[in-house]
């Protein structure tokens, strides 16, 4: 930024913005949304919601909605503004771009064509629930959205089984029962969680237990607000040989041998010659009761 002129470099900024109260913004993101040539949001009706909060004027600067469904049309245009040396702040709708947000395509554009891409950090909704819900922060993993579908969906959270690491996901509210009850079947019912709800907002709520209790506790309810669900990190303890052989048997189900070795490896974090050997075993004796 130029402070003599209280302009910016030409490029594109990206924009975090309050997930709730909306003191939460920056004093340097007011600085880029004041000065910014061109001004981009996911929800226009946010950021000119959030701009008159804070007494920043439009004027007569294009203020533009750039999201999922317009994002190809819109693209062009704003990587023109760029290559005409003028500077765009892209703004999320709530939190910072690129986390479940649609700027993604639009930032990796902007620096192939080889602009300037920075960004006025702030506000995270999967961070700021790390820090509230005492849940380990040493090693985490955040999973976004799972799949809407139970099927994939299940299918997710038994990839994440083996992950030694707190994990962090956003959630619907009208799928947070169906997520909870998934996860507690699979990640293990005694396994600490939380859901985290209307963060920074005037209703707040940290709610923490087992799985299972949060799973009882959301069933059939649709409670307000954004949600993230933390889930505490899982062990390390080795899986029994009985267990593998079960574990390989039910990968072997629509999958090659190679394949589900590889999956159940990776799952349990083993030696991929080891289950491999197991399962084509376990495909061979299959194969010969077939026979019989």
């Amino acid at each position: 930024m130029n402070p003599e002129k209280g302009g910016l470099a030409p490029g594109l900024y990206l924009v975090s913005t309050p997930i709730g109260n909306a003191r939460d913004i920056t004093l340097r993101a007011l600085d880029v949304l004041r000065a910014a040539d061109v001004l981009a949001a996911e929800d226009t009706r946010s950021l000119k919601r959030l701009l008159e909060i804070h007494g920043v004027p439009l004027g007569d600067r294009a203020c533009l909605a750039y999201h999922d469904h317009n994002g190809g049309r819109m693209r062009p245009r704003l990587l023109a503004a760029l290559a005409e040396g003028r500077s765009v702040a892209y703004a999320s709708e709530a939190g910072t771009p690129m986390i479940s947000d649609p700027g993604f395509d639009l930032a990796r554009a902007a620096r192939e064509a080889g602009h300037m891409v920075t960004a006025a950090p702030g506000v995270s909704a999967v961070v700021t629930a790390l820090t509230l819900a005492a849940l380990p922060t040493d090693r985490f993993l955040f999973a976004g959205f799972l799949p809407n579908a139970a099927g994939a969906r299940r299918s997710a959270l038994l990839a994440l089984r083996a992950e030694t690491a707190t994990l962090a996901f956003y959630e619907s509210p009208r799928r947070v029962g169906a997520m909870l009850a998934d996860a507690a079947e699979i990640l293990g019912p005694d396994r600490p969680a939380a859901v985290c709800r209307e963060l920074t907002k005037k209703f707040e709520e940290i709610r923490s237990g087992s799985l299972s209790d949060l799973a009882e506790a959301y069933a059939g309810a649709a409670p307000k607000g954004e949600i993230v669900v933390l889930v505490g990190k899982g062990d390390s303890e080795k899986i029994s040989e009985s267990g593998l052989e079960t574990e390989v048997k039910e990968a072997l189900g629509g999958r090659s041998v190679r394949d589900a070795a590889d999956h159940v490896a990776a799952l349990h974090d083993l030696p991929r010659r080891q289950v491999y050997q197991l399962a084509l075993r376990l495909s061979k004796e299959v194969e010969g009761e077939s026979d019989t």
